[in-house]
């Protein structure tokens, strides 16, 4: 299959959002939690969250453009100014992935898909119990990007990981604790680790055959 950007434009709508959704390959698996000013719950999976930088440790996700309905998790951000990031695992894949249904004003995900909202060290926002990686983040800055959608970027304040899955190098192993990752809006994947590779200085290339 090779389509010019026209030929995309043509193409069944869900066929395209389907292909579209998937080209970038597998993506992070994570559920946000937060908790309104009244004390509200809510918790809802996202496929976006990317790495900004280690020091300061910096966090960011991307957020569907917001109408005249918006959903919770960004005004609770707003609002309250924190949020957590929790790691989704084979165990729960399908209790996380119905939390991206719309429910009422007010009705919790929590509540509604049988995960447990944990709270660690007084952190304002709720944790997922379930999840072996929780970090805590606080809110710094949202850009809005040009199809409407605002990229969140936040601080880690807190990070709560087993001390099993990480290694002498500070890296997690994923496999350990059988995170997961997301193609496109709704295939989750299992991740096995291939293959660990020092860091890359030009006089240590091999010789590629």
């Amino acid at each position: 299959m090779q389509l010019k950007k026209e030929e995309l434009e043509k193409l069944e709508r869900k066929f395209r959002l389907n292909l579209i959704n998937s080209i970038s390959g597998i993506k992070p698996a994570n559920l946000i939690g937060t908790k309104s000013p009244n004390q509200e719950e809510n918790v809802a999976v996202f496929s976006s969250v990317v790495h900004l930088g280690s020091s300061p440790a910096q966090l960011g996700f991307i957020m569907r453009p917001q109408t005249e309905v918006p959903r919770d998790t960004y005004p609770n951000i707003m609002e309250t100014g924190f949020y957590t990031i929790n790691h989704i695992s084979k165990s729960f894949i399908k209790k996380a992935h119905f939390t991206s249904a719309k429910l009422k004003k007010g009705e919790s995900e929590f509540e509604r898909m049988k995960l447990q909202p944990e709270y660690i060290a007084d952190f304002y926002a709720p944790f997922v119990k379930e999840s072996s990686v929780k970090i805590g983040m606080k809110h710094l800055e949202s850009i809005p990007l040009p199809n409407g959608c605002i990229f969140v970027i936040g601080s880690v304040e807190l990070l709560v990981v087993p001390d099993q899955v990480i290694n002498s190098l500070g890296q997690l192993d994923l496999e350990s604790y059988d995170g997961v990752g997301i193609s496109g809006l709704n295939s989750y994947y299992g991740l096995n680790l291939l293959e660990t590779f020092p860091y890359v200085r030009e006089d240590e290339i091999p010789d590629f055959e």
